[in-house]
């Protein structure tokens, strides 16, 4: 089901999803509702495709179903006040979606919660700021509260941590012993793992460190690599 989630809107996008059991919770939906995927792909004319979609430099955004199970398998740790890494933050768009997720008007610690982009990519780094300011987040990068940076997401960015959730858009050969340590007590990552087949897998990290990694469901993302490599 989840490759025929197209829609002729965003919202009808998103319905779709909700139709097809992606999405469960209404939050997620009501986040990915406020963030318009127009601003955040190559051509808005294909914008609402459930369908992973190039942008530039040999990077491309995931299908909207993707960034839907990624959403809903962090949502317990998405609360206000969080912390969240997005690891090959590309065009902006999911760094955008957690973002949302952190907030609750009624809750003051929104304005605590944090989300932080890494991308090895300058060019797409600088380009996912412009389309976060084009979707209305301008306020929230000038204060700090959405940080994109270019930097090798394989080792993080620990000095931000540690994290509450950790997304990785892109599938790294081995688990990356690095990003386990930048887990909170307690946290998760959604991450693709494996090279020529590869694997979502949910790492869960307790209040006492102890580190579980479950397998969810078979994928194939493009490789969590350096600049070079992948230019």
């Amino acid at each position: 089901m989840a490759w025929r989630c197209s829609g002729a809107t965003n919202a009808e996008l998103i319905e779709n999803m909700a139709k097809a059991e992606i999405i469960s919770s209404a939050r997620v939906a009501a986040a990915m509702a406020k963030v318009d995927r127009a601003n955040y792909v190559r051509f808005a004319n294909t914008a609402y495709e459930d369908s992973p979609q190039p942008i530039g430099h040999g990077a491309t955004i995931s299908a909207p179903h993707m960034h839907a199970h990624a959403a809903e398998n962090l949502l317990p740790f998405l609360k206000p006040g969080a912390r969240v890494l997005d690891v090959g933050s590309g065009s902006g768009y999911l760094c955008a979606v957690l973002y949302q997720l952190l907030q609750d008007p009624s809750d003051p610690r929104s304005r605590d919660s944090r989300v932080v982009g890494i991308e090895h990519i300058p060019e797409l780094t600088a380009w996912s700021v412009e389309n976060l300011r084009k979707d209305g987040l301008g306020p929230e990068l000038d204060e700090g509260r959405i940080k994109m940076i270019s930097g090798d997401g394989r080792k993080g960015l620990p000095e931000d941590g540690p994290y509450d959730a950790i997304h990785v858009g892109a599938a790294a050969p081995t688990m990356p012993k690095d990003l386990v340590e930048q887990l909170a007590r307690p946290g998760r990552m959604f991450i693709p793992v494996g090279t020529l087949t590869q694997q979502i897998f949910q790492v869960d990290k307790d209040e006492d460190g102890n580190v579980t990694e479950k397998p969810l469901f078979d994928v194939m993302y493009v490789p969590l690599t350096d600049r070079e490599k992948q230019m």
